[in-house]
C-alpha cells in the first residue's frame, strides 16, 4: 500500500454515514452471511471505519444475542460512530427498505395470489423454499454439531417438536439447561468459538484496534438503568394502547405479544424462530395457512433485510384477512399491523446493543460462547429440520397422504437442493429459477 492508502480515514460525518446505512438497507441480500460480508467489504476492507479486529469483537457479541446478527451489528457500529442515535438510524434504516417492500409483495400476494401467473410462480417457489430449508439446517448443523453429545441433542430436540409438538421456547430452555449442566461436567464438549481473532490489516482505521474507547461508549449504572426504562416505555406504551382500544385478546394486541416473546428466542437467526413463528401463527392462532406461511418465507428470502422480516408479511395477512379495521380499510389493517410487529420485533435488538455495548467494549478480549448457547444452537438444527419436514409435507402432498404425490413439486425441490449443495448457487438464482419452471409447469396443465 502506498502512504495514502495507509492514513487514518477523516471522521466520518453523521449524514455521510446516514446515506451509507440507507443504501445497505436496499442492498443487504443473502442472509446474516451475505449481509455480514457485505458489511465487512464496505466497513473494513474498503472505507476502513472500522478495524478488522473491532469489528469481529462487536460480530461476536452479536451473535451471542437473541435476534438479527447482521441488523445488530450495523446498529453497534453505527452507535460505536455516532452516539445513540447513530445507533438507532443505522438499525432502522437496516430493516425499513424491507418494511415497506414486504408489505407491498404482501398486498399483492394475498390481493392477486389466485391469478394463474402468480399462482404458477409460487408453484414453483414453494418446492424451493423446502431445499432451503434443508440447506439452512445443514449448515448451522455442520458448524455447531462438532461432537456426539451436540448431535444428540439435535436428535432429541427434533423429536421432541415432531413427535410431541412441544414448544419451541421449552425446547430452547431444555436445551440451555442441558448445556449449563454439561458445561460444568463435560466443558470440552461444549466448547465452540465465534468467530476468530483478526489475522488481517486492511490498514488504519476510524476505528482501530488502538483507538480508546469514546465517552460514550463507556459503561455506567446510570445510562443502563435509563435505557432500561426507556425500553420498558416503548414497549409497554403501544401494548397499552392496543390493550385499551381492542382488549387483550384484539388480534393486533395478541400480535404484538406474541412476536415480543418470538424476539427473545431468536438464538441462532431466523430460520431457529420460524418453527415457534408457525407453531403460534399458523396453529394456535390461525392468522394464516401452512401454503401461506411458505410462500411467506419465499418472500422474505428474495427481499433485502433479515430473514425475520417475514413476520410482517405474518402480520400483513393475519390483519387483513381479519379485518380488523373493517371490510373497507383490509390494506390498512395490514400495513398497521407489519409496521407494529415490525417494532415489537426488532425493539428488544436496539435495547442489548445500546445497554449491552459499553460492557463489550470495556474490553477487546474475544468473547466467548457459553456452554448453554452453544446447546441452544444444537437444538436449533432439529426444530429447523422438523420445519423442512413440515414444508416438505405440505408442498408434496398437499392433499395429506391420503393424496398423492405431486412429482413436478418433488423434481423441483430435488433439482433446487442439487442446485444449492453441489454447484452453490444463490438463494435469489435458486428461487427466480425455480419459479419459471414453476409457472411453465402450472399453465400446462
Amino acid at each position: 500500500m502506498d502512504e495514502e492508502e495507509l492514513s487514518r480515514p477523516q471522521a466520518i460525518s453523521f449524514r455521510e454515514a446516514f446515506w451509507f446505512w440507507l443504501k445497505l438497507g436496499f442492498i443487504s441480500f443473502g442472509g446474516p452471511a451475505g449481509q455480514i460480508s457485505i458489511m465487512h467489504q464496505e466497513l473494513v476492507e474498503r472505507r476502513r471505519w472500522i478495524s478488522e479486529r473491532r469489528f469481529l469483537h462487536a460480530l461476536n457479541y452479536c451473535m451471542l444475542l437473541p435476534g438479527p446478527e447482521a441488523q445488530q451489528l450495523a446498529t453497534y457500529i453505527g452507535w460505536l460512530m455516532h452516539r445513540t442515535w447513530g445507533g438507532v438510524v443505522a438499525g432502522v434504516l437496516f430493516v425499513l427498505p424491507s418494511l415497506f417492500i414486504l408489505i407491498a409483495l404482501s398486498w399483492m400476494y394475498i390481493a392477486f395470489g389466485e391469478v394463474p401467473v402468480v399462482a404458477g410462480l409460487f408453484y414453483g417457489i414453494k418446492p424451493a423454499v423446502t431445499a432451503i430449508v434443508v440447506q439452512a439446517a445443514h449448515r448451522i448443523g455442520s458448524r455447531a454439531l462438532k461432537n456426539n453429545w451436540l448431535w444428540a441433542i439435535a436428535a432429541a430436540s427434533f423429536i421432541a417438536i415432531f413427535a410431541f409438538n412441544l414448544p419451541f421456547p421449552l425446547i430452547v430452555l431444555g436445551a440451555a439447561l442441558i448445556g449449563y449442566v454439561g458445561g460444568r461436567l463435560a466443558p470440552e464438549k461444549f466448547r465452540v468459538g465465534g468467530h476468530g481473532a483478526a489475522k488481517k490489516s486492511f490498514g488504519p482505521a476510524l476505528i482501530d484496534d488502538d483507538t480508546p474507547t469514546p465517552e460514550h461508549a463507556r459503561f455506567s449504572w446510570l445510562k443502563l438503568v435509563s435505557l432500561a426504562l426507556i425500553g420498558a416505555a416503548l414497549w409497554a406504551l403501544p401494548m397499552g394502547v392496543l390493550t385499551a382500544l381492542y382488549g387483550w385478546e384484539g388480534t393486533l394486541t395478541q400480535m404484538g405479544w406474541f412476536f415480543t416473546k418470538a424476539a427473545l428466542l431468536t438464538f441462532g437467526g431466523a430460520y431457529a424462530v420460524l418453527p415457534y413463528v408457525y407453531q403460534g401463527a399458523v396453529g394456535h392462532y390461525g392468522w394464516l395457512t401452512p401454503t401461506q406461511m411458505i410462500d411467506g418465507l419465499a418472500l422474505g428470502e428474495t427481499t433485502p433485510g433479515p430473514l425475520i422480516m417475514v413476520v410482517a408479511f405474518v402480520s400483513f395477512v393475519g390483519a387483513y384477512v381479519a379485518q380488523v379495521f373493517g371490510s373497507d380499510h383490509v390494506f390498512l389493517a395490514g400495513a398497521v399491523a407489519a409496521s407494529l410487529v415490525t417494532w415489537f420485533t426488532f425493539l428488544p435488538s436496539f435495547l442489548f446493543i445500546l445497554a449491552g455495548g459499553p460492557l463489550v467494549e470495556s474490553t477487546h478480549n474475544e468473547l466467548k460462547f457459553t456452554a448453554p448457547l452453544t446447546a441452544i444452537t444444537a437444538a436449533v438444527v432439529g426444530v429447523i429440520l422438523n420445519l423442512a419436514c413440515f414444508f416438505g409435507y405440505h408442498v408434496l402432498w398437499p392433499k395429506g397422504f391420503s393424496g398423492s404425490l405431486d412429482w413436478p413439486s418433488a423434481l423441483i425441490a430435488i433439482a433446487a437442493a442439487i442446485a444449492l449443495f453441489r454447484f452453490k448457487r444463490g438463494v435469489i438464482q435458486v428461487l427466480m429459477a425455480c419459479a419459471v419452471v414453476g409457472l411453465a409447469v402450472h399453465l400446462l396443465r
